[in-house]
C-alpha cells in the first residue's frame, strides 16, 4: 500500500475550492488503495513562495511518502521551471507524482515521458525569457538609456563641489549631473563639515 501526500492550494480569491480539492484527492487516493499520511492545504498567490509545499517535499526527502497527489499542475508549480525542478527531485527520490485533473501520473511510463516533455518546455521558456531580456536591453541602449547602477555622487565629487561653490542649488546640481538630490545633500553636508 502506497503512502500519499496530498497538496491542495488556492489563491486568496479562490478559497471555496479548497474543500472540493481535498475531497476529490482523498477519493482518488482511496480508489487507488493509497493511504493519506500527509495533507497540506495552502492559501496564497501563485507568485509567492509556497512554504507549506516544502513540508511535502521534506516528507518526500525523509521517505515518509511514496506519491505526491495534487489537483492540477498549476496548484503545485509557480512556473514551468519550478514544476520541472520539483518533479525531477521527486523522481530522483523515487517518489511518484500524480496530477488529478490533467491525468498526469509519473508512476507510469507514459507519465514519465510527459515529464521529459515538461523539461523541454521549461528549457524553451528559459531561452525565450533570456532572449526577451537581451532584446529589451539592446532596445534601451539604442534609445540612449543608461543601464546599470545610477551614477554615484562620489564619482562626480569635483563637479558637485565646483557647482556648489558657484552658488547652484543642490536640486539643480542633482538635475545637471543626473544623480539623486539626497546623495548631493549628504555629500555636501559631509563636505561642509570637513571644510
Amino acid at each position: 500500500m502506497l503512502r500519499v501526500g496530498i497538496y491542495a492550494r488556492v489563491s486568496t480569491l479562490d478559497q471555496q475550492t479548497l474543500p472540493m480539492q481535498i475531497r476529490a484527492l482523498r477519493e482518488y487516493a482511496a480508489k487507488r488503495g493509497w493511504v493519506v499520511v500527509v495533507q497540506v492545504k495552502e492559501v496564497g498567490s501563485g507568485a509567492a513562495a509556497r512554504q507549506l509545499r516544502q513540508q511535502l517535499m521534506d516528507a518526500a526527502r525523509r521517505r515518509d511518502i511514496d506519491v505526491v497527489l495534487v489537483w492540477r499542475l498549476d496548484r503545485w508549480g509557480r512556473s514551468v521551471a519550478d514544476l520541472v525542478s520539483t518533479l525531477q527531485e521527486l523522481t530522483e527520490l523515487g517518489v511518484g507524482f500524480v496530477s488529478l485533473t490533467e491525468a498526469l501520473d509519473l508512476t507510469t511510463p507514459t507519465g514519465r515521458a510527459m515529464a521529459g516533455l515538461l523539461a523541454v518546455f521549461a528549457q524553451f521558456e528559459h531561452e525565450i525569457m533570456r532572449e526577451r531580456v537581451r532584446a529589451g536591453l539592446d532596445h534601451a541602449r539604442q534609445q540612449g538609456k543608461r543601464l546599470g547602477r545610477p551614477p554615484s555622487v562620489v564619482h562626480q565629487a569635483a563637479q558637485v563641489r565646483k557647482l556648489f561653490r558657484q552658488g547652484i542649488s543642490k536640486s539643480e546640481i542633482a538635475r545637471r549631473l543626473d544623480i539623486g538630490r539626497t546623495s548631493v545633500r549628504r555629500f555636501l553636508s559631509a563636505y561642509s563639515s570637513q571644510a
